[in-house]
């Protein structure tokens, strides 16, 4: 049963990330081109500055693939792929927790499944490292950035799954909506300390010794060496539309993850399931 679980981890991840690129396609694309034009006009004028401070002036390289293709080709099948693998991903947790966690219908099991997976995966990380379109962030601390939202990736899963075991362990004595609170208060108060232990993107040693002491990486306004501005800092109204549809298209793909692996789960399971379970949720 194991396989067949995976298989429709596999189909239904597929089908969300599809979902997921059709609406990042019409929506979340647009903001990423106007990053692009902005980041290659924020360049043209750096290089306009540098030249006339007698400095060298590297030329651009040219790209490998088109930006039709990029965003097109590229971005669908990357989310595809994505969808794919968080679909499997979700199959084994739905396994993991089948039959573990309370006597609940497939279909409600998978939808507190894609919660958890939206939420731990996705959405606890990106509020301490938000999703950024191309213009934003520095070369040099590409690896450091990385590293941290994987950390946050790693940690959130790590103490999602620890706040469940909790809840389980506190019900018999407490009840389930008691024991649910304070897992989900534990959840929140662990994963806050870390969110604040954790540096800002700004705060990376390259960042303070290049720019000073910020929050983010999103590019302040150019100036010349008299302090005049001769580029605007990025439109903070475009970054914030970004990071909204970005979570839009986060959202679809786990909600339909859920959907769809809970009607295929619910027709497999349905004959083992349905005497006891049916009447319990």
């Amino acid at each position: 049963m194991e396989r067949q679980l995976i298989l429709r981890g596999l189909l239904a991840g597929g089908a969300g990330g599809l979902v997921a690129f059709v609406f990042a396609r019409i929506f979340a694309e647009p903001q990423i081109q106007a990053a692009i034009d902005y980041e290659s006009g924020r360049s043209a004028a750096q290089q306009t500055l540098d030249k006339a401070a007698g400095l060298p002036v590297e030329a651009a390289e040219p790209d490998l693939f088109s930006r039709t293709l990029q965003a097109n080709v590229g971005i669908g099948l990357g989310m595809i792929l994505f969808g794919i693998a968080m679909g499997a991903l979700f199959a084994v947790a739905y396994t993991i927790c089948l039959g573990r966690v309370g006597k609940l219908r497939p279909r409600t099991l998978a939808m507190l499944v894609a919660v958890g997976g939206f939420l731990g995966i996705y959405f606890v990380p990106f509020l301490k490292y938000p999703a950024n379109p191309p213009a934003i962030g520095h070369e040099e601390t590409i690896h450091d950035r990385g590293n941290l939202y994987l950390l946050m990736v790693f940690c959130s899963l790590v103490l999602l799954v620890g706040a469940v075991a909790l809840g389980k362990r506190l019900t018999p004595r407490l009840g389930n909506w008691n024991a649910t609170l304070l897992a989900i208060a534990a959840y929140v108060v662990v994963i806050g300390v870390l969110m604040a232990v954790l540096p800002s993107l700004g705060q990376l040693a390259a960042n303070v010794q290049e720019y000073g002491r910020h929050a983010t990486e999103t590019p302040l306004p150019l100036t010349d060496d008299k302090g005049t501005i001769v580029y605007p800092g990025f439109d903070a109204d475009r970054l914030y539309a970004f990071r909204l549809y970005s979570v839009g298209a986060q959202v679809l793909l786990w909600g339909v993850i859920g959907l769809v692996f809970g009607l295929l789960a619910d027709r497999l399971l349905r004959p083992r399931t349905a005497t006891p379970v049916a009447s319990t949720v």
